[in-house]
């Protein structure tokens, strides 16, 4: 039995595209990152960490329990771009990234009750310049709320994105390839 540990809509989509028959089982942990983590770090300590809590809770009910946890960031400089708290802050993010390529890194942690395997996919996001009314628009569409970085590039904010670099699925929050790697080496 596979669980997803994530209540994100676009995991659910992404797997469901892919062929997966799966329930969900969303974990609810401390997101904040520790000082000076390190991205890669910080999106495979949460996947692995909401897995893991997953896996605690079913595992003695379903002996046959695969647990998928992911988390998804965005970097720019190396910094953590999590998701926007209000408004202002959405908007300051989108300021950061207007005419800039940043990375879009998910880590991804696949449970079972003889081993866990964990990965990272990181992917290169080239962003058009944005002007103040652009991003006021954007962030009046409620699009960047929830959305690391603050901004859905299968969206509205599609037409600022004029190449990336690495899995496009990555950027909406699950690579789905990597995961059917993973799922494959059980």
């Amino acid at each position: 039995m596979l669980v997803l540990a994530s209540a994100s809509p676009r995991r659910r989509e992404l797997l469901t595209q892919a062929g997966y028959q799966f329930e969900i089982h969303p974990a609810h942990i401390p997101e904040d990152p520790h000082p000076n983590e390190d991205p890669i770090a910080y999106v495979t300590r949460l996947a692995r960490q909401k897995a893991e809590a997953i896996f605690s809770q079913l595992s003695p009910t379903h002996p046959d329990l695969t647990v998928l946890g992911a988390d998804t960031t965005v970097t720019l400089d190396n910094h953590i771009l999590g998701k926007p708290e209000n408004e202002a802050d959405a908007a300051r993010m989108l300021h950061l990234l207007s005419g800039r390529t940043h990375r879009v890194i998910t880590g991804v942690a696949i449970v079972t009750a003889s081993r866990t395997e964990v990965a990272a996919e990181v992917t290169a996001v080239q962003f058009l310049t944005l002007s103040e009314k652009e991003i006021h628009d954007y962030i009046s569409t409620g699009e960047p709320n929830d959305k690391a970085g603050a901004y859905a590039i299968q969206g509205h904010a599609a037409r600022w994105i004029p190449r990336i670099e690495g899995c496009y699925f990555n950027v909406v929050g699950l690579p789905i390839s990597l995961v059917a790697t993973l799922l494959q080496s059980l």
